[in-house]
């Protein structure tokens, strides 16, 4: 055995094994790859054209993981988060009406702030300002809302006049695509299958060309791989710097990737036996938000299909490295991505919101003070179709109920700004 260690600019030592660091990169790519289409799907939805969104993914998450190969040096992929990528759309464009530019300008200065708060001690003040049952109460909430969006785009949840929701229809083969492709994706997942996510998108598409479901020529871009990107790459809008509404959106964005990335790296460093590494990652993947803005994709975060990489032997940076040289070669096939319905992906969105919905399983509901603003963002954000004001009818709610209680000593003073801001916005919108 040797007497001392070379540890490299992955963190990796002279002794580890190469093999494993090659296989847990392979395994991480299998397992987060679907996200290339899914985002760009979402990015689609709030007007960026379908080939730029997914050039803009697989750009953002090469950059993302490069990023984590050799200033995180941890096993962990870096990718568009499932969740905030809602956010992008339905909430800052749809809900706030912001363009997509717009949009853009707020993941940048969002990820600005987020390398501030990273590279000081002020991620663990910003952590502390918001009580956790709120903190778990977005993410089921914001869950919740990727399912209901799913079951849209599968067409199992059809509008209606006058219950506003109804079934679908099980004769339109969409929706039979989505069931099948559905019940497919949980065997596999439950069953622990490696890249199950992306064998049943995969195997969805095909059966829904087979039963007429695929799409129309109409939604195939043509052209070269690139061709539209050069319209998204940079064009942050910066039109509407000054308002209010923005500002409001950066500070909503903030909070959102600050703590969901804070609880991802700290649950997959200490996974990977590196917890001193925690800091490092947080650095990392704060630089990587502003670049998938630069890029023109929603905000990153530390993937938590890291963790199939990390349960293989990954250990250092050569992870994300090989995942992110994997990511590259992605390229060639985007002209074939552009062919998958929304029948196989609605169903890859409705697994990974039952996914976020297990916070519920750490969160107190013995205190009624604490579930009942709680309550209120986990089902306000699906049911007002925003995770701006789901989140509001908790914040608001949450001081009024402790001051009510005489337990004013229980509510962090920054948690009456941040309410103060939920009000603003309420205020604003009226206004308008």
């Amino acid at each position: 055995m040797t007497s001392h260690f070379w540890r490299g600019p992955l963190g990796l030592q002279a002794e580890d094994n190469w093999k494993r660091e090659w296989s847990a990169g392979i395994l991480s790519y299998f397992a987060s790859v679907y996200i290339v289409m899914v985002n760009a799907n979402i990015l689609h939805d709030a007007g960026m054209p379908l080939r730029a969104g997914m050039v803009a993914t697989l750009l953002t998450s090469i950059a993302g993981c490069l990023l984590m190969a050799f200033i995180g040096k941890t096993p962990i992929v870096v990718v568009p988060g499932m969740g905030i990528n809602a956010f992008f759309t339905y909430t800052l464009v749809h809900s706030m009406q912001l363009d997509w530019r717009e949009a853009l300008t707020v993941v940048v200065i969002s990820g600005v702030l987020f390398a501030v708060v990273a590279f000081t001690s002020l991620y663990r003040i910003l952590s502390d300002a918001i009580p956790r049952n709120l903190q778990h109460a977005i993410t089921v909430g914001i869950g919740l809302f990727l399912t209901f969006i799913g079951l849209q785009k599968s067409g199992i949840v059809i509008a209606h006049q006058t219950t506003l929701v109804a079934i679908g229809h099980f004769s339109d083969p969409k929706v039979l695509t989505s069931c099948l492709t559905l019940l497919l994706a949980l065997v596999l997942f439950l069953r622990e299958t490696k890249g199950g996510l992306l064998i049943s998108m995969l195997a969805g598409t095909g059966l829904a060309y087979l039963l007429g479901a695929g799409h129309t020529s109409g939604r195939v871009e043509a052209g070269h791989i690139f061709t539209g990107y050069g319209g998204v790459f940079a064009s942050m809008g910066w039109e509407r710097f000054f308002s209010l509404v923005f500002w409001i959106a950066v500070f909503l964005l903030l909070l959102i990737i600050v703590f969901e990335n804070i609880g991802l790296i700290a649950s997959q460093t200490e996974l990977a036996g590196k917890p001193e590494r925690f800091k490092s990652s947080l650095r990392a993947l704060s630089l990587a938000n502003i670049l998938a803005g630069i890029f023109g994709s929603s905000p990153v975060v530390a993937a938590a299909e890291s963790n199939a990489g990390i349960a293989a032997g990954g250990r250092t940076g050569l992870t994300p490295l090989v995942t992110g040289i994997l990511f590259g070669a992605t390229f060639l096939f985007i002209p074939l991505l552009t062919y998958i319905p929304d029948s196989a992906i609605a169903p890859i969105l409705i697994v990974i919101g039952g996914l976020m919905v297990q916070s519920v399983r750490v969160m107190d509901f013995y205190d009624l003070s604490e579930l009942f603003p709680a309550f209120l963002v986990m089902v306000m954000i699906p049911f007002t179709y925003s995770i701006v004001d789901g989140m509001a009818f908790g914040f608001i709610t949450y001081p009024i109920v402790k001051l009510a209680l005489g337990r004013r000593h229980e509510v962090p003073p920054a948690l009456y700004v941040i309410a103060g801001l939920f009000l603003a916005n309420f205020i604003l919108h009226a206004m308008l």
